[in-house]
């Protein structure tokens, strides 16, 4: 089992950085998908503590249609 997979089993969100992210550390988005919702933080924020929004796929497929 590799650590994705057991993230997962434990009941962890896995978070992925958005590819819409520069690697200049502008615009730095990561995204979790769990419990029918999106999870999505501000990467350049420390801690496991930092803010989250949450929303429901139908407006997260919304709003990345009008990028």
């Amino acid at each position: 089992m590799n650590a994705v997979d057991e993230a997962k089993a434990n009941g962890e969100l896995v978070w992925r950085k958005s590819t819409y992210s520069s690697g200049e550390g502008g615009e730095c988005v990561e995204v979790a998908v769990a419990g029918g919702a999106v999870h999505v933080r501000d990467s350049k924020q420390a801690g496991e503590d930092r803010p989250v929004l949450r929303v429901g796929p139908v407006a997260w497929s919304a709003l990345l249609e009008t990028m």
